[in-house]
């Protein structure tokens, strides 16, 4: 079984330039498909992950 602790004391690193995350950057873009998120490191401009939020209704 999997754990979770709230800690307050660690910084996360970021896999790309290996220095601590103490900000993280995003940017929306939007598309016929919605809305995204584009987070990145605020050190190295590496991509950390993508968000998505459907902008599309589809009746069911």
């Amino acid at each position: 079984m999997m754990h979770f602790e709230r800690r307050e004391d660690v910084m996360p690193v970021c896999p790309h330039c290996k220095k601590e995350i103490a900000r993280v950057l995003f940017r929306e873009m939007k598309g016929d498909l919605g809305k995204r998120s584009l987070y990145f490191c605020s050190e190295c401009r590496a991509v950390l992950g993508v968000s998505h939020r459907k902008g599309l209704t589809f009746g069911w």
